[in-house]
């Protein structure tokens, strides 16, 4: 384990945490657009963390940000951010869009996919530095582009502010690394551990009987390897993070019972 913290933290400390970073966000703002990922026709948002050293375990050629140990330097926090994903849109669905072409494709249902990897597809995106540098930690695959091919795919056709949807993905997952769950699976980092008990810590975090909002990834012989969580929360609440009542359901993983949490070397 690569940093000590106490099991348990009081919900509420971490639900004022994050509503003091949300308003840091959104008080530039004007008033009326106060939540500006809170969009018409978009029920929830799936939030994508990713566990960095079952991801480049995974990976038969790893990625620069898994060969160069200056780049993983975030995972050492927990999890790290792969996205924030809105749900199929409803005008995108009145137009015959299926769940499934909005998961596979996106925003690239309206604008198609350019050739070439994502730094030479994608321009980068103006974030302000210090914004930028917290982004450069928090997700690693920002070597890679990660963070331009997320808002093209999913936030670019919803016109979702740049600043907004990563300055409130931050908060979302410290949110989580600062949760019991997020010390659950720290502790057991380089471990194997019980679906199950994966769940439950979940539960014991964000709430009782709220385990369905949470999927896990798993990769590798027989899927035993964590690489992935992903958390549905609703769109109209946000700002409620990590309280129960802003959860939703999503569908089950692909897990083995008994998990591996990966470390590195």
């Amino acid at each position: 384990m690569k940093r000590s913290r106490p099991y348990w933290r009081p919900k509420k400390v971490l639900l004022m945490g994050l509503l003091g970073g949300w308003l840091a966000v959104t008080s530039a703002l004007p008033a009326s657009a106060s939540s500006p990922l809170a969009l018409d026709g978009v029920d929830h948002y799936t939030l994508a963390l990713t566990w960095h050293p079952g991801f480049c375990a995974s990976r038969s050629r790893p990625p620069r940000e898994c060969r160069e140990a200056r780049l993983r330097r975030g995972a050492d926090d927990g999890f790290v951010l792969h996205g924030l994903w809105a749900s199929l849109p409803d005008d995108f669905r009145e137009r015959g869009v299926t769940r499934r072409d909005w998961w596979r494709q996106g925003c690239f249902l309206e604008t198609p996919r350019p050739a070439g990897g994502f730094c030479r597809a994608h321009a980068p995106l103006a974030l302000p530095d210090a914004l930028g540098r917290r982004l450069d930690r928090a997700m690693p695959g920002r070597a890679s582009c990660l963070d331009r091919y997320q808002y093209a795919k999913h936030a670019a056709c919803l016109a979702l502010p740049e600043e907004a949807l990563f300055a409130t993905s931050l908060e979302l997952l410290e949110a989580v690394n600062d949760s019991a769950f997020g010390d659950f699976v720290a502790l057991h980092r380089g471990g194997v551990v019980g679906r199950n008990a994966l769940i439950d810590a979940f539960e014991a975090a964000f709430g009782e009987g709220r385990g369905r909002a949470l999927r896990l990834e798993c990769r590798g012989r027989g899927n035993r390897l964590l690489t992935e969580v992903r958390i549905g929360i609703d769109a109209e609440a946000l700002d409620r993070f990590p309280s129960a009542d802003s959860l939703v359901r999503l569908g089950r993983g692909r897990c083995a019972t008994r998990v591996r949490i990966a470390d590195f070397d």
